[in-house]
């Protein structure tokens, strides 16, 4: 992907200069266990990292190199977003877009859905219409979940955007109105095809990003189906030593991720990607 000396997001809210609560009261191999319940069962295991007695001491925070590469990458993902998006709305629904705000934060922040942390992952909170991202994640999704290069973590960030754009069309309202209606698995599938969308709508991104920005090298596209296979609930399942239980999956299996994905490369329509919300073929 071709990021570099490129423009960046002016809707990018640093954090990561402002020390938050610590999760150094959990090492080594202990920590990476926490960490993992998070990933593989989507529970917020933040409680779990942080030290009872400690919360932010506001002290600066040195960034290291690292750091400030991984902020200006998402920065350039984030503006590609929006200006992919103010396209698509504009030509396929005659509406304004209206950008999401991008966190980034080291440890722990609050949002307005909440405690976010490392271990929760990347998320969208629609309170506040803003995107939570520890850039660590980056090196899980490399080292712990198989998911290599940068246009696999430009997924990542397409993803959580997506549901921003989920979140402007009105379907992510009406779906969390949906989930508290109806039992814990109806609750998981709604979940599991608000998801897939997101992967979709993925997808018009990273076509539009090829087609229309000309930002897309060879295997890019390639990187990002991995991503989506890596990070598929049966795979995570079985990775974590369990047997794959759908009626827990929340984000999908790794076949439906990857073809979703696939669905919004191949049509860059927004229609299409409302059939996930409806297809029996899931």
């Amino acid at each position: 992907m071709q990021w570099k000396g490129r423009r960046g997001s002016g809707n990018v809210e640093d954090r990561r200069r402002v020390s938050g609560a610590g999760a150094g009261s959990i090492g080594g191999v202990g920590l990476i266990a926490v960490l993992l319940i998070g990933y593989f069962l989507g529970v917020d295991v933040t409680p779990l990292l942080n030290d009872p007695g400690a919360g932010s001491s506001g002290a600066p925070r040195e960034l290291t190199a690292e750091d400030e590469a991984a902020g200006q990458f998402v920065s350039v993902t984030l503006a590609d977003t929006e200006e992919i998006w103010t396209k698509v709305f504009r030509q396929q629904l005659g509406q304004q877009y209206r950008p999401a705000t991008l966190v980034l934060f080291k440890d722990a922040t609050q949002s307005g859905c909440g405690g976010a942390s490392e271990a929760t992952g990347p998320f969208y909170c629609p309170q506040d219409r803003k995107v939570y991202l520890d850039t660590g994640f980056f090196v899980t999704l490399e080292r712990r979940l198989g998911a290599k290069g940068d246009f696999a973590a430009a997924y990542v960030v397409a993803h959580e955007i997506g549901h921003h754009v989920q979140n402007e069309l009105g379907i992510l309202g009406k779906a969390n109105t949906m989930r508290q209606r109806v039992s814990e698995a109806d609750s998981n599938a709604i979940s599991v095809r608000v998801e897939l969308q997101a992967d979709c709508l993925a997808g018009i991104w990273a076509r539009e990003a090829a087609q229309t920005l000309g930002t897309i090298e060879r295997g890019d596209l390639e990187e990002a189906v991995n991503a989506a296979r890596q990070i598929g609930d049966d795979t995570l399942q079985r990775n974590a030593g369990q047997r794959p239980m759908p009626h827990t999956f929340t984000h999908g299996t790794s076949e439906q991720r990857s073809r979703w994905f696939a669905i919004g490369v191949k049509t860059g329509q927004l229609a299409a990607c409302e059939e996930a919300l409806t297809s029996d073929d899931l």
